[in-house]
């Protein structure tokens, strides 16, 4: 059965909780929008599926947005608890920290099985179904080339820019323009007709161009070299084998990852399982990260929740990419720094511990409890 201040805690890490997911929730869709709305402009993405890639998108990442909120919330309501000095009342008439930790626990099971949800089987869904739309870009990309006549495109962070004037009905170009900055001389072509091609297996792009000229060197110097050619194959750098196979893992069902030996498959589900398990984890470091009393100082336990912040979730990625590379056994696994965060925060917090600064006392044989003074009658 559930007490008045259980229920009393539950009902405001929910409403904090909610608030907070709903505002994370707010900027990640407004980003992805933006993303969104540019595959829209380019032609590589229908208006139509803009609601389900952008749902599918969502659900891949809402795994991973759980556990950080649940974190902010569960510190922003201690903090109000002990700002106006609900802890200490709740100390007073025995809640201790043990009826917290229980607290806290009751809300971070349901909501640990909501993101092993979204972390096992609804994360893979997504990304199966996103690639399959990726595919269909490019293979809309690859009949239009996703660009629009008389617009400058831009890739490889500018270095690269592309301009067609026009397009025929044969989804050939006409008017080629390329710059190319991405060697030490620049390379500027220029052609009367190309057209884009996409390799499906190695995602190999490349512009086929004819009848053109070829110019090599820095403008406002002599020093460049010509040519004319009658077809001229101009490749663009692919997408990385690594990030293609790490795609591919996402998209795999979590059935198929559990028992395989391979290295890749096992960050994959360590990455998935990593998730759930945070929600019990950050549970456990929130409570003792907060200050119980508002005379108490508690600049170097904010500091020490920001620093477990950014470190837990820092150390997920190097903890999967060393698994991956086999810089860390294979028995370990990858969930070894949600152990280390852990002990980090109870080993620094341990010097200024009740049950510390009692078993001190009692060593040096005090008279005096380690509670306070008592008062006899």
């Amino acid at each position: 059965m559930l007490s008045v201040a259980d229920r009393y805690l539950l009902s405001e890490i929910t409403k904090v909780f909610s608030a907070i997911i709903l505002t994370l929730l707010m900027i990640m869709v407004s980003i992805l929008l933006l993303g969104t709305l540019e595959d829209v402009n380019l032609g590589a993405l229908s208006n139509n599926a803009v609601l389900r890639y952008l749902g599918l998108q969502i659900l891949r990442d809402m795994a991973s947005l759980l556990p950080p909120a649940f974190f902010i919330a569960a510190l922003v309501t201690l903090g109000r608890l002990a700002r106006d000095s609900e802890l200490i009342a709740f100390g007073a008439c025995g809640f201790g920290p043990i009826r917290l930790y229980r607290a806290f626990l009751l809300f971070a099971i349901p909501l640990s099985l909501i993101t092993g949800w979204f972390a096992l089987v609804g994360q893979p869904y997504a990304s199966l179904q996103l690639q399959i739309i990726e595919d269909a870009k490019g293979e809309r990309s690859t009949q239009v080339a996703g660009l629009r006549a008389g617009r400058f495109y831009q890739q490889e962070d500018g270095n690269i820019t592309f301009y067609a004037a026009g397009i025929d009905d044969k989804n050939r170009f006409q008017g080629v323009f390329i710059q190319d900055r991405r060697a030490e001389k620049p390379r500027l072509v220029l052609s009367d007709r190309g057209l884009y091609q996409r390799d499906p297996n190695t995602s190999e792009q490349s512009i086929v161009l004819e009848e053109g000229r070829r110019y090599d060197g820095s403008p406002g110097t002599a020093n460049y070299d010509f040519a004319e050619f009658d077809r001229y194959t101009y490749y663009l750098e692919p997408a990385g084998e690594t990030d293609i196979e790490r795609r591919r893992r996402a998209a795999l069902p979590t059935s198929e990852l559990i028992g395989s030996s391979a290295l890749l498959d096992r960050a994959e589900l360590g990455h998935r399982l990593s998730a759930p398990v945070a929600i019990y984890v950050l549970a456990l470091i929130a409570i003792p990260l907060t200050t119980l009393s508002p005379r108490q100082r508690g600049t170097g336990r904010l500091l020490l929740a920001f620093l477990a912040y950014f470190a837990f979730f820092n150390l997920q990625r190097l903890a999967e990419n060393w698994l991956e590379t086999g810089v860390t056994p294979a028995w370990m696994g990858m969930l070894w720094y949600q152990v280390a965060i852990l002990l980090m925060v109870y080993l620094s917090l341990a010097p200024g511990s009740f049950w510390l600064r009692q078993l001190r006392d009692r060593l040096r044989g005090s008279s005096v409890p380690a509670t306070g003074l008592r008062l006899d009658r």
